[in-house]
């Protein structure tokens, strides 16, 4: 589908509600919407799942945010201008999508693996006001992507589910870990899990992950 911003493919909600929640999927570098959307059939059953595709075509099927140059002498280097670039795009197509379906920030999920979750954080600490659960999958949060005062944001509402591998070869978990003492120092509510496994997502994480939506699906459902 191409009418908004960002090709996507989407899952509509199994059991209908008054206050529909949404999920969006935002893959990792080198991959493609169809990869999260693996996730769709295993998900509660109420929400509406939308997979983005990133922008940037890298080769057949696979797709990037924004450019990382893997040969660079300082190791591996990000394009900053292109993920500023990369998360606007992102932000402008969270409004377009809850425009489109009529769903408010307060019942919107944002998934992120990677890549997508290093942009994930970034939306959300840019604009708290439209996106307020993250899920946050083997990424970290870049410095170079955050508002410049941290302060003048309105974080109250935000919260974060944040796993990584432990052995980890793509994004050291020293980086992942980093972020539950920048989150508690900002007051953001969050959780950190870390599971044996490499740049991937295992079957517990997974598990994990479905329950804390789960939860959050029925503490919205009571309010």
């Amino acid at each position: 589908m191409e009418e908004l911003s960002l090709k996507y493919i989407i899952r509509e909600p199994k059991t209908p509600s008054e206050n529909t929640p949404l999920l969006i999927l935002l893959h990792g570098y080198g991959s493609n919407e169809e990869d999260l959307f693996s996730f769709a059939g295993e998900l509660p059953d109420e929400l509406l799942i939308i997979s983005a595709r990133a922008p940037q075509m890298l080769g057949f099927g696979s797709y990037a945010w924004y450019s990382i140059n893997f040969n660079d002498t300082q190791g591996k280097f990000s394009d900053i201008p292109e993920a500023i670039s990369a998360r606007e795009t992102i932000a402008a197509f969270i409004k377009e999508v809850q425009e489109k379906y009529a769903i408010a920030p307060k019942n919107t999920f944002l998934l992120g693996f990677s890549q997508g979750t290093i942009l994930s954080y970034s939306v959300a600490l840019n604009y708290p006001e439209i996106i307020q659960k993250v899920i946050a999958l083997s990424g970290h949060v870049n410095p170079d992507l955050l508002p410049e005062n941290l302060e003048t944001k309105d974080y109250s509402a935000l919260d974060f589910f944040i796993s990584h591998g432990s052995v980890d070869q793509v994004i050291p978990v020293t980086w992942a870990n980093k972020a539950p003492e920048f989150f508690k120092q900002l007051n953001i509510k969050h959780c950190y899990q870390e599971y044996p496994v490499g740049h991937g997502v295992a079957p517990k994480n997974f598990f994990d992950l479905k329950k804390w939506i789960e939860d959050r699906l029925t503490k919205t459902s009571n309010i």
